[in-house]
């Protein structure tokens, strides 16, 4: 957590902060999604309580929070009540551990008659270097949210939606490892500030020439890994769609088949804890596809550099100390705000990249039909699986060659 005070203290607000960005981000994307599915299908949507239906978030929450407890007579109740945390849990986890922006450098300073620093402070609640291995160990434990749900309703369309959920999720970590496999082969790190590292600056790309090879630099294009593994790159990103359990693949949740799958049973502050689940698995996955294919919180280009040592962030430091001086903060622009100021610029980035994901994950909710079990089981296996073998071993041969 830190060697003083002051780092355990900051760490500690860091966490916290974190993880309620993302839990605050839920019913935000819950507003999006109802406003964006009623413009694709020339509807309004909620647009009567509050400003563009905003307050009608309020009101779903404290309905969620009022509503009466139900435990199904003849379910397991330790099980039916453990279900919800576990689903929230791994979400939450996995995205405290992805870098949402550069390091803050703090220089030493004087505080409270004592020397502070200096202190760097990963733009994350926890840095683990093998961070892609953590994240997918910790993403799978979601699965046994939906066994223990189904499993402890004691009801038929619980358990058959809890046994699909299993056994999709299952079928598509393969092609999604394998996709990954990939991408990780190129940048040779599991460490995600590494891997967002590497794909700054300008495209290069390996040509032949003679007897050696050499990178032809192509400074329109920024250096993202989408340009190195285009196959890995789809297949990541329809492998997410299943491992979310989002359309076309919500086969857990078949309402014309299921009722409701696997939270059939469950209502008030605990089907919400699973919609929070759901949605943290989707913007940890959005946020894995910007890290691997889309340069994370780096644009890539020149305008990286614009950002840091151009006058961009120090004019926004400076109004942002004039700002803080008209209630007598005393504040001077200083190298260590001009250091926090630019992290929150990289970090607007990098959630601006997310959003964009998540936005694609309902537009193509109201834009696919469901598939058939059948289908999507055959998808995964005899499709996505072969795809994503053949393109790992060919990214070893290719990287071996180049090497």
């Amino acid at each position: 957590m830190g060697s003083d005070v002051f780092e355990i203290s900051i760490n500690f607000v860091k966490m916290v902060a974190i993880f309620l960005l993302m839990v605050n981000l839920v019913p935000m994307l819950v507003w999006v999604e109802r406003r964006g599915s009623a413009f694709i299908q020339n509807r309004f949507g909620p647009n009567r309580v509050g400003p563009l239906g905003l307050i009608q978030l309020a009101a779903d929450a404290i309905k969620f929070l009022f509503k009466e407890e139900f435990i199904p007579p003849k379910g397991n109740k330790a099980l039916f009540l453990i279900a919800p945390i576990i689903a929230l849990i791994p979400g939450a986890i996995a995205f405290c551990s992805i870098p949402l922006s550069v390091p803050i450098e703090i220089s030493a300073f004087e505080m409270f008659g004592s020397q502070w620093g200096p202190y760097v402070f990963p733009f994350q609640s926890f840095e683990i270097g093998i961070g892609i291995v953590f994240v997918l160990g910790v993403s799978s434990l979601g699965a046994y949210s939906m066994l223990l749900a189904g499993f402890g309703s004691a009801n038929k369309y619980s358990l058959y939606g809890a046994l699909r959920a299993s056994a999709q999720m299952i079928s598509y970590e393969l092609a999604m490892g394998l996709a990954i496999v990939g991408i990780l082969i190129v940048y040779g790190t599991f460490d995600f500030a590494e891997m967002i590292a590497a794909q700054q600056g300008p495209l290069s790309i390996p040509l032949f020439e003679a007897d050696h090879v050499v990178n032809k630099v192509l400074g329109i294009l920024p250096n993202w890994g989408v340009f190195y593994q285009p196959v890995g790159f789809i297949l990541l990103f329809v492998s997410v769609f299943a491992e979310t359990n989002r359309l076309p693949f919500d086969l857990p949740e078949a309402e014309s088949e299921l009722v409701a799958g696997y939270h059939t049973e469950y209502g008030g502050i605990k089907m919400n804890m699973f919609y929070i689940g759901e949605y943290g698995h989707m913007m940890v996955a959005s946020a894995l596809i910007a890290v691997f294919y889309f340069g994370g919180y780096s644009l890539g280009t020149t305008l990286d550099t614009i950002l840091v040592e151009g006058t961009i962030v120090p004019n926004m430091s400076a109004l942002f100390a004039s700002l803080l001086n008209l209630f007598g903060s005393g504040w001077e622009q200083s190298t260590n705000l001009i250091n926090v100021v630019r992290a929150f610029v990289f970090h607007g980035i990098f959630m601006a990249k997310i959003l964009l994901f998540l936005w694609i994950f309902v537009w193509v909710r109201w834009t696919l039909p469901r598939f058939r079990y059948d289908q999507l089981m055959d998808l995964g296996w005899k499709t996505m699986l072969p795809w994503a073998l053949a393109n790992t071993i060919l990214t070893a041969f290719l990287m071996l060659f180049l090497r």
